[in-house]
């Protein structure tokens, strides 16, 4: 009898508790969010092959994909010769580009010669933590 009592109450729970999970996947947020920290530009043309792939994959699964650059070599991302096709390439795979705005000024960098299409924030660590405490996939090259 026990046996049977038992095995009841771990039946119920356990139907419960997936359709308790069921439920969070249906209203929270199934979007897949990604954010990437990287030091170098030349990265940037894997980071947005990876992105395509990930939008492929997700389907209508795939939310916000974001780049931070940040570090000494910060200052590339104003050679338009070096930026131009990854800005067109990221715009096309929904890739934003972001600029650590401690890096540029640490590195004196012109905040006016940032690419229009880029987008700065104060700090780009941070800004990093603050996207992964909302769900967002991190990785850092």
């Amino acid at each position: 009898m026990k046996t049977l009592f038992y095995s009841s109450i771990f039946l119920m729970l356990t139907l419960f508790s997936n359709a308790n999970l069921q439920a969070q996947q249906i209203d929270g947020n199934t979007k897949n969010n990604y954010v990437v920290l990287t030091k170098n530009i030349q990265q940037l043309q894997p980071i947005i092959l990876t992105a395509e792939a990930l939008k492929a994959e997700d389907s209508e699964n795939f939310g916000d994909f974001q780049v931070i650059i940040c570090g000494k070599e910060i200052g590339d991302i104003t050679d338009t010769a070096k930026m131009n096709g990854f800005i067109e390439k990221a715009k096309r795979a929904g890739v934003q580009l972001v600029a650590c705005g401690f890096s540029l000024n640490k590195f004196k960098v012109d905040k006016t010669d940032v690419p229009k299409e880029m987008k700065t924030v104060e700090n780009g660590i941070l800004y990093n933590f603050q996207l992964q405490k909302k769900g967002y996939k991190s990785l850092s090259l």
